[in-house]
């Protein structure tokens, strides 16, 4: 976390790794998620380490670009990090939220279009998040007195909702070797990038 008075600002990335691996030759995929905190917020373009979150921009192989883990069951690995970074200027607070995929942290041995889903499902609720962090900070009312450890509160009340939400998804598909699970939760999550479209345009 870096700080200043004026403006003020906090950094803070929460970042998740994703799994997959082989088991009675099906595919499988996990995901676990710790917050970090990091020097500096990823911008909104894309560049040779990260891709941001876009309805229109889905992941493909050729974006998991890191060295393969070797000696482990996993056949490829997601990381994708929840990203805020936040200044007061002149008694005005203003934030930016960014949700991004490392190319870099990223790798797959086994490639399939099935795993693959699975994979875009976690990027999916980490945007999702995103758009959470975005509704609850619009309606925060600012306190000059207390506003760093509000913001701070807000953003990981948030990161816990998805890690919750991220071991559901992994939990209820059974790492998406329940293949109607599996799809069910690939439309809900669809439904909920939906419901949450209002704040997809989020700063």
């Amino acid at each position: 976390m870096k700080s200043t008075f004026f403006p003020a600002l906090l950094l803070l990335i929460g970042s998740g790794f994703g799994f997959a691996s082989i088991d009675r030759d099906r595919a499988a995929a996990s995901l676990t998620a710790t917050p970090a905190i990091a020097a500096e917020v990823p911008g909104k373009e894309e560049n040779m380490e990260l891709i941001p979150w876009s309805v229109r921009r889905v992941v493909g192989w050729e974006d998991f670009q890191g060295p393969v883990l070797m000696g482990t069951e996993a056949v490829a690995s997601t990381n994708t990090s929840l990203g805020l970074s936040y200044q007061l200027r002149g008694g005005k607070l203003s934030y930016e939220i960014t949700c991004t995929f490392s190319k870099t942290k990223s790798w797959g041995m086994l490639k399939n279009d099935y795993i693959l889903a699975h994979e875009q499902g976690h990027f999916d609720i980490t945007e999702l998040c995103a758009r959470y962090l975005y509704k609850a900070l619009s309606e925060y009312t600012y306190n000059r007195g207390t506003y760093k450890q509000d913001i701070t509160r807000i953003y990981n009340e948030i990161v816990a909702k998805k890690e919750a939400l991220q071991e559901q998804y992994d939990g209820e598909t059974d790492h998406s070797r329940k293949r109607k699970l599996q799809k069910e939760w690939e439309e809900r999550i669809e439904s909920m990038l939906e419901e949450t479209a209002p704040y997809a345009q989020y700063p």
